[in-house]
């Protein structure tokens, strides 16, 4: 096997004292030093958020102050980490929404898994998931970073709904029009 041998062509005195080089870090450096600051001083100071960014998941109420979650689980299987825990639990008969098949018993979601890939919310056919506008979840413990279903519905909390899906349905008699 043969190797070739690169020749180099020799260094000029300037470049043997490194002063081209010293002077192109300095050129940058001045540039540099009458920019406008870019550096934001957080928490004082807030980005901008844009209108589509995915943030963190929460779970949001109906005006009425009613649960839109039913327990259907498709976020829970749709999500890619399986960062969404549920437990299905069963609605009071004296609550008035007996209607509804089912509530969530427990409702978790692991923020240290979650990617915010927004699937749970594109998936979830009662719109009770939303992605928030936070970008600043943190917390102390591993514990912490696990939210319950109550920590959800504070972040959510109440969004205007187009459908009052939970409204019971009115009779036909009242439906038709009156002649």
């Amino acid at each position: 096997m043969a190797t070739k041998v690169v020749d180099r062509r020799p260094l000029s005195w300037a470049e043997k004292t490194y002063i081209p080089q010293i002077l192109s870090g300095l050129r940058i450096t001045f540039r540099k030093m009458f920019n406008p600051v870019v550096t934001l001083e957080y928490p004082e100071q807030r980005p901008t958020i844009p209108d589509n960014y995915r943030g963190v998941p929460t779970l949001v109420k109906d005006p009425h102050g009613r649960e839109k979650c039913v327990s259907c689980q498709l976020c829970e299987f749709v999500c890619p980490p399986k960062a969404i825990r549920i437990t299905p639990g069963s609605i009071d008969e004296a609550s008035g929404n007996e209607h509804i098949e089912k509530a969530p018993k427990d409702f978790e979601i692991n923020m240290l898994r979650c990617i915010y890939c927004g699937l749970c919310q594109e998936v979830c056919p009662e719109e009770a998931i939303v992605l928030q506008d936070i970008f600043s979840a943190n917390g102390y413990t591993r514990q912490e970073m696990v939210y319950n279903k109550k920590k959800l519905y504070e972040l959510g909390g109440t969004l205007p709904d187009k459908h009052f899906k939970w409204d019971k349905k009115k009779k036909a008699s009242e439906q038709a029009p009156s002649h």
